[in-house]
């Protein structure tokens, strides 16, 4: 069923005598200055209009699930020195650069593209990791579908430069597909492919020292500009406004390429790291996305990851709001999520890695504030785990093993907690040293959960439970510690609630108190 097809109107882009004096092509239209985009939507409730689009609510798996892991994985991890590699190995100066002539030489001669097929991926094992990851107390996965390096992660009908055809020539999608739908997860994809055709700018331009002055990069050569795209001249310059391109082609492009991924696929997430792209473009997208979901499930299942930009447009009522690296400042009336890795987004040999009570407290702290916490879990380039994401794993399957109760299901309280550590809002403000004083508290039916952003030690007052705090009119009548079925002994004052603690605490990194009133 093709559905709707969408056109784009002349406020929704720059000009066609614009975008020729920049140097793009516009496609031919049956209406002079309007770029001709097809863009079928399958036929639904949602069309690509805002006002459409603001009947969206987040489903209920999305917000029961709580916690989903990430493989944030592909070509860009064979360098092993992290994210943005197949970009800065084109600038001069960048330790990546340094790195690639290093290693495999000028990029005139080597480029990225000679990367791509040292990705073999040959102990990639999604069973064994998935397994992994449902321990660790994973509801949902996502796997990158395509990053900014333009290199698909599935078989993709429209772009030659893909895993089924070169490097692990795998369908790396459809295997993390298969493995998390066997164990019950709910499935997702990340899109980077909007930002790319600026992104990978720097690929067009030339060696800048001897003895291959001015020689041109291997991005110059038409022979793989389906790579590394066709010369233009926006580069992206580190600013919201030049994140996503102008050119109405590659529009289509885009939207081509997402819209297989979703077809294909069917994923019941979908991440695009940026705002909306492309003005209508990008919410056709959307709009097909939510009708797929209802024509498959009976009603709409389908969740879309958005961010806030400069660029693009960002609704909260259309989509769901993630914050990339940092968190929101208190309790949202809507479900968001956080997205952020346990070390770089790509491998990288000299890594630092998130200790399992960072990422305990961070998952507590999104929680309660009406978040979910996506999480890369750093891979190898041959897909195996590092130590570190390994001992992670570990430690939240534990942690997990115990607590889950006050994670999955729940709902936040009415303030989302207390302590002495100021925390700010907003992305890439996540490094924050929570005390074992930072309480967050979660709820499921009239239960209260609360959670101590590091281990006790001999009791724990929750000042918010104080008979004065006015938070709670009912006394507290039985506190547990989850892994000890005997209640705690407590009392509580004007102050606070204070609880006694067990010699020996059952989980650690952080506790859960489960109160009842």
């Amino acid at each position: 069923m093709r559905g709707n097809v969408v056109r784009i109107s002349k406020r929704e882009f720059l000009g066609a005598p614009l975008l020729a004096a920049l140097g793009y092509s516009v496609a031919a239209s049956a209406s002079a200055g309007e770029p001709d985009h097809t863009l079928p939507v399958r036929d639904g409730p949602f069309q690509s209009d805002v006002e459409s689009l603001k009947q969206y609510r987040a489903p209920d798996w999305f917000r029961d699930a709580k916690f989903g892991i990430w493989a944030h994985w592909g070509p860009q991890a064979v360098a092993r020195s992290g994210d943005w590699y197949a970009r800065n190995m084109y600038v001069p100066g960048h330790p990546h650069y340094d790195h690639h002539v290093k290693t495999w030489g000028q990029p005139s001669k080597t480029g990225y593209k000679d990367i791509i097929p040292l990705w073999t991926a040959d102990k990639f094992d999604p069973e064994s990791l998935m397994d992994k990851y449902v321990a660790a107390g994973a509801k949902y996965f996502v796997s990158m579908g395509c990053h900014h390096d333009n290199f698909d992660l599935w078989n993709s009908v429209h772009h030659r430069w893909n895993a089924a055809a070169m490097g692990p020539k795998r369908d790396i999608v459809g295997a993390w597909r298969a493995a998390a739908r066997k164990r019950g997860l709910r499935f997702g994809v990340s899109e980077h492919l909007g930002a790319s055709h600026n992104w990978f700018y720097p690929s067009h331009l030339y060696n800048q020292f001897w003895p291959e002055m001015g020689v041109d990069y291997d991005g110059a050569n038409p022979a793989y500009a389906d790579l590394y795209h066709p010369p233009h001249n926006e580069p992206y310059r580190g600013s919201g406004r030049t994140w996503y391109t102008a050119d109405p082609k590659f529009h289509q492009i885009w939207f081509n390429r997402i819209r297989d991924l979703i077809d294909s696929y069917q994923p019941d997430l979908l991440y695009s790291d940026g705002g909306i792209p492309f003005g209508e473009v990008g919410r056709s997208l959307i709009a097909h996305l939510y009708n797929s979901s209802i024509a498959r499930s009976g009603k709409l299942e389908a969740v879309y990851n958005c961010k806030e930009m400069e660029s693009g447009e960002f609704h909260k009522e259309a989509c769901v709001q993630d914050v990339e690296r940092g968190v929101l400042k208190g309790i949202s009336p809507l479900p968001w999520q956080t997205d952020t890795s346990n070390g770089d987004w790509f491998f990288n040999d000299h890594d630092t890695y998130k200790t399992p009570a960072n990422v305990i407290s961070m998952l507590a702290d999104v929680v309660s504030k009406n978040g979910n916490l996506l999480l890369n879990v750093v891979l190898d380039p041959d897909g195996s785990l590092p130590p570190e994401s390994q001992h992670l794993l570990d430690e939240l399957a534990a942690w997990m093993k115990v607590n889950s109760e006050a994670i999955h299901g729940t709902r936040p309280w009415t303030i989302h907690g207390e302590g002495p550590t100021e925390v700010a809002g907003g992305a890439f403000r996540e490094n924050v040293a929570y005390t074992a004083q930072d309480i967050r508290f979660t709820t499921r039916g009239k239960t209260l959960y609360a959670i101590t952003l590091g281990e006790p030690a001999q009791s724990v007052v929750i000042t918010s439970l104080g008979r004065s705090a006015g938070h709670q009119a009912a006394a507290v009548k039985r506190v547990y510690l989850l892994g000890i079925p005997k209640p705690l002994a407590f009392r509580q004052t004007d102050a606070g609630l204070i609880v006694n603690l067990p010699p020996s605490l059952p989980t650690r990194h952080a506790s859960v108190f489960k109160i009842a009133f």
